[in-house]
Order: structure tokens, then C-alpha cells, then sequence
């Protein structure tokens, strides 16, 4: 079938890719890879990706496409579900005929609940779909094909049975192809990365147990399967001739450093090859493997902090101690390791005092950059379903209202003494407590000072930022 892969228009800025965690519009302009959408597009000859918020396309611009094709497979996710549903539509009143699929966490936790929002969508593919799709693709009578959810003859939903998990990883083919026929490096912007920039998995599933954690609990899982070091090195070697002006490639398992040997091995393939390289990691990788993968062309680790009050990462499951976490940042300071933390406001356990704990932790292992994000209870994950046993949440919340009307992030948990309207302005603090200390303001202005081509990007970024929190002080919370 000719096959269309269709990341859809949404909010301005939207990063609906994002991360395991959440899916909202940003502080500064950025945008992952849709690795999830290339995979299976890999799988299909002759399909065609379209990743419409980063590359500005509007809602016409891709209904107008729908003709073309005879499979449209839509990535989807709770706060986008129904302007996606719109799409959907979209394309189906452009061409009848097109048999129109859903995947993502969204579709996963509640298939028949998708299916039933409209009468656009034909089927959904619940967790893992890269063989779904393409089994989909070849033509198969979709009551034959394992792992979707579709309508019966009388309008009802019939759930096929679930798709064997894949554990040969090696069975998927290699995505910076797609990357190279159908997207352009230059529209994806992630702060902390080197641009431009490509990011691949070498692996899925986290070992962890974070009880906000979107992917392991939805469709990755918590069994870290992963590509043998031969598949990464040998698509990471693809990288510079297919795009000879990407200047760094990141590595988005959830956590890259789970299996360390392994990630050795990588790290020492990628130094003989050249590469610039960055990954996701926990805040307890050992000084000794930290300095093998920093003598190996590692610049970057992500790294999600969360908060610095030890019984929060409790329970949230974290599984850090946060002394290890500040030796962790000192070891990652010594090997010249650049960090960028990431950390949660709003998670179990939260209080006003917990979150001055929080910040003056950050500002002692003093990542180089930081994200601050609101603590998000997704349909699906463990978080989502405390809150709603312990009145965190409003009766008549769901996850199209994790985010505003125009995309951004809205506080939606609350907690006795702790309102989301509090947790909501504690962003901002958290912000400018952090950069706006004469130390990180010296070494932002160094940084820039030592490599001018990035000042007029850091200018922009900090311009945008700005346009941030003037739109998140207007942001309602979901209370």
C-alpha cells in the first residue's frame, strides 16, 4: 500500500516526539526526531515520512496529500489526540478510500476509546507497531494482523490479539535513511545539542521504575533491549556521508548507560570513527565508565535529576540517592563532561519547602544547562493512577488537558498546602534562581566568548525563553 507516516500539524512549537515524559511546547524552539514514526517507514518500500510541526506545515497543506496514498499512519498523543483526530478527518474527507491507523502511548493505554472518537480512524496499534504497520502496509485484512484494534463488520471494536514483544532488535532496519529521503536535519533544535544534530536508538524498554515515565509503561517496557554494538556502529559510520554537516548525534534509549559494557564498547567504536556524540544517562554512572566514554568522543550527557529531596525519588521510584547524585555531577565536572539536568516540579510529596530543596540542589551540581518541567500524570503510567486514587487530580481530567491552549505545559496535580497555581509559578523561580547567579551568568558569557557562532543561536534561545515564561505566567493550571 502506498503508505503515508504523518507526524500531524498541532500547536505552534508542539514537540508531540518528545521524550518519554512529556509532549508540550517548550521553553526554546525545539524538536526531536520522530525515530518512532522512521522506524516502521524503514519497514515499508516506497512509504513516505511527514513531520509537519517542525517542518511548518499546515493542516491543508497536508490533507491535500491524502490522494496520494492508501495508508495513513498517524502519531499520536494525549494532548494532541483532538486536534489528530482533526487530521484524521482531514485526510479521510480528502480521499474515502484511505485506511487511516493511530499509534503512540495514547492509542496504546486506550484503543478502543480512540477508535470510538471517530469514525476516521480504521484502526490503532497498541504498544509496539514497527511489524504491525508493516504488516498493515502489505494489504492484510486487518483482523488478521496481531497487535491493533479495529472495527467489526457492525461498528463495534474488535482488539486482535497482543504482538509478540521484539527482542532482536537487530531485525529493524536502520532509520538515517528515512532521515536523509524525507526529512531535514536543519529543522530539528534541541538547546543543549549541537546543531545541526541526529538522534537514533540503539535500544528500547528502561530497566527503571519511575512511576512517571510515559514509554517503558506504555510501549517500550522495562526490559532494555538493545541493537548488537555491530548495527549502532555501523549506522552511526552512515551519519557523516549522509549528512556530512551534523555536528553531533545523540543516542535516546531512555538510558543509554543501563548496560555498561556495552555502552563501552560503542563509545570506543565511536571514538575510531570521529564522532561527536551525546546520550541520555542516570546520575550514577561510575567515574571509570564515565572517562571511557568521555575519552571516546562523548560531550553530553542528559541527565534527569528530578528533585533533590531524597523521599521524592523514593516515590517516585527513582532509584538515585541523591549524595550519588552530586558525586556523579563532581566526577562529570573533573572529566570535562557537559551535563544538561532535567527535574520535575509537582511529583508526590511535593511541598514548598521540598522545592527550595530542589533548586539549591541544582545549583550545586550545576548542570550546565537545565529543563524545568511540571510533573505530568499520563493515562497509562503509575503517577496517573495515584493521583487518581488520592484526589490529585480533578474529576474530569485526561490528558488532552496536560497542556493549554496553545501547547504549553498546565500544572494538573495538587496536594494539601500545595496548590497548581504554586507549583505552577515555582517554574519560574526555579529558572531564574538558577541562571541568574553572577557564576552561571560568567560562564554562559565565557562559552560564548570562546565560540562566537554560537552567540547569535544562544541570543535567540534566550529571547524565546523569555516569550516562555511571559506565556506560562498567563497559563492557567488545570484545577
Amino acid at each position: 500500500m502506498r503508505t503515508l507516516f504523518l507526524n500531524p500539524p498541532s500547536f505552534k512549537g508542539f514537540d508531540g516526539g518528545a521524550g518519554s515524559r512529556y509532549q508540550a511546547k517548550r521553553e526554546i524552539r525545539s524538536y526531536w526526531y520522530p525515530t518512532w514514526l522512521a522506524q516502521p517507514a524503514a519497514l515499508v518500500a516506497g512509504s513516505k515520512l511527514v513531520d509537519a510541526p517542525p517542518a511548518g506545515l499546515t493542516l491543508a497543506d497536508v490533507a491535500s496529500q491524502a490522494r496520494r496514498y492508501d495508508l495513513a499512519v498517524l502519531h499520536t498523543s494525549s494532548p494532541s489526540f483532538p486536534g489528530d483526530v482533526k487530521a484524521a478527518e482531514a485526510l479521510k474527507a480528502e480521499n474515502p478510500s484511505l485506511t487511516v491507523g493511530m499509534v503512540g502511548a495514547k492509542v496504546a493505554v486506550a484503543p478502543e476509546q480512540s477508535l470510538l472518537a471517530s469514525g476516521a480512524i480504521d484502526f490503532v496499534a497498541r504498544e509496539e507497531f514497527d511489524f504491525t504497520i508493516a504488516e498493515v502496509a502489505e494489504g492484510r485484512p486487518l483482523a488478521s494482523v496481531d497487535g491493533i484494534s479495529c472495527r467489526d463488520g457492525s461498528g463495534g471494536v474488535v482488539h486482535n490479539a497482543d504482538r509478540a514483544i521484539l527482542t532482536d532488535m537487530d531485525l529493524l532496519p536502520f532509520v538515517t535513511p528515512v532521515y536523509k529521503r524525507d526529512l531535514r536535519p536543519e529543522d530539528y533544535y534541541i538547546g543543549y545539542l549541537l546543531h545541526p544534530y541526529v538522534s537514533l536508538y540503539t535500544g528500547r524498554g528502561c530497566r527503571s521504575r519511575c512511576t512517571f515515565c510515559l514509554w517503558p509503561q506504555t510501549v517500550g517496557g522495562h526490559r532494555y533491549r538493545t541493537r548488537s554494538v555491530a548495527s549502532v556502529l555501523a549506522e552511526a559510520a552512515l551519519i557523516p556521508q549522509l549528512f556530512p554537516k551534523v555536528k553531533e548525534v545523540f543516542f535516546d534509549d531512555d538510558t543509554f548507560t543501563d548496560d555498561r559494557p556495552r555502552a563501552e564498547a560503542i563509545a570506543r567504536g565511536l571514538g575510531r570513527l570521529g564522532i561527536t556524540w551525546s546520550c541520555n544517562a542516570k546520575a550514577n554512572v561510575p567515574r571509570e565508565t564515565l572517562q571511557v566514554l568521555r575519552e571516546n568522543g562523548l560531550r553530553l550527557l542528559l541527565v534527569g535529576y528530578e528533585s533533590g529531596n531524597q523521599q521524592i525519588l523514593i516515590n517516585i521510584k527513582k532509584s538515585l540517592r541523591v549524595e550519588r547524585a552530586k558525586r556523579f555531577a563532581a566526577d562529570c565536572r573533573d572529566l570535562g563532561i557537559t551535563v544538561h539536568g532535567t527535574f520535575i516540579l509537582g511529583l508526590p510529596g511535593e511541598t514548598r519547602e521540598t522545592i527550595q530543596e530542589t533548586i539549591r540542589f541544582a545549583q550545586e551540581v550545576n548542570p550546565h544547562t537545565i529543563q524545568v518541567s511540571l510533573a505530568a500524570p499520563y493515562p497509562g503510567t503509575e503517577l496517573y493512577r495515584q493521583a487518581r486514587e488520592n484526589g490529585w487530580l480533578p474529576e474530569d481530567h485526561d490528558g488532552a488537558t496536560l497542556v493549554s491552549g496553545d501547547g504549553t505545559q498546565m500544572a494538573a496535580l495538587s496536594y494539601p498546602g500545595l496548590s497548581p497555581a504554586e507549583i505552577l509559578g515555582s517554574v519560574e523561580t526555579f529558572y531564574k534562581r538558577f541562571y541568574f547567579r553572577a557564576g552561571k551568568l560568567a560562564e554562559m558569557s565565557a562559552e560564548m566568548f570562546r565560540h562566537p557562532q554560537t552567540t547569535t543561536r544562544r541570543l535567540r534561545e534566550g529571547a524565546e525563553f523569555a516569550r516562555f515564561l511571559t506565556r506560562r505566567n498567563r497559563t492557567p493550571t488545570a484545577a
